[in-house]
């Protein structure tokens, strides 16, 4: 990184080390490479989760993806997939896969402040039966992500006991919260659209393509 910004950067793990230490043995004896019956039942009961994947040129994309519990297919203790469902059909996600199998995954339970990490490599799959066992709301993806799992874990709580992200009480007041069409409106000016535009076009994407 070149960058005028910042004035002391740490350059090795050495120097990281010092600065930190080393992790505890039951941290380091924590990792598995496979999804146990443990693992199998979070992910059973997982709603939402987030993709990190990179391109052949090491350049990152984190991505959501969604759905009732239970949405991602455990074929066995190595493999899983993840539907595909309609989104904006940029398809950063597939298309770094595509250039680079490595990925990585955290799986998130509602009120659960610990959570599930998966790394492996990864594939875009689209065998039919496996895409029957995915189908929502009458609809079948057309492809998943597939996994073979190398590292599985589970991830301590203090993010989110430091945000308190589970905790109502903290939440921000709804008028406070950022706009979304509002900020989308004004990264496409050159477009001509207003923020209104941009609402109800959300709008009619939730109600009729979310499937």
């Amino acid at each position: 990184m070149n960058s005028t910004a910042f004035k002391q950067v740490v350059h090795s793990e050495e120097e990281l080390r010092s600065l930190f230490g080393y992790p505890g043995e039951l941290v380091k004896n924590k990792c598995i490479d496979s999804i146990d019956a443990h693992c199998r039942d979070y992910i059973s009961k997982t709603p939402l989760l987030f993709i990190a994947t990179s391109d052949s040129t090491g350049c990152c994309d984190v991505s959501p993806r969604g759905d009732a519990e239970g949405f991602v297919c455990v074929l066995n203790d190595k493999h899983l997939v993840i539907p595909e469902r309609p989104g904006n059909r940029r398809f950063d996600s597939l298309r770094n896969i595509l250039a680079n199998p490595q990925i990585g995954l955290i799986f998130i339970i509602p009120g659960l402040e610990e959570t599930l990490r998966i790394n492996g490599r990864a594939a875009i799959v689209k065998d039919p039966d496996i895409m029957e066992r995915m189908a929502a709301h009458g609809k079948t993806p057309l492809v998943g992500i597939g996994v073979e799992v190398e590292e599985c874990y589970i991830h301590c709580a203090k993010a989110f006991k430091r945000s308190q992200c589970w905790d109502p009480g903290h939440w921000p007041a709804k008028e406070d919260l950022p706009r979304p069409a509002a900020i989308i409106a004004a990264h496409v000016k050159h477009m001509g659209v207003t923020e209104e535009d941009v609402a109800q076009s959300l709008k009619e994407s939730y109600e009729k393509r979310l499937y």
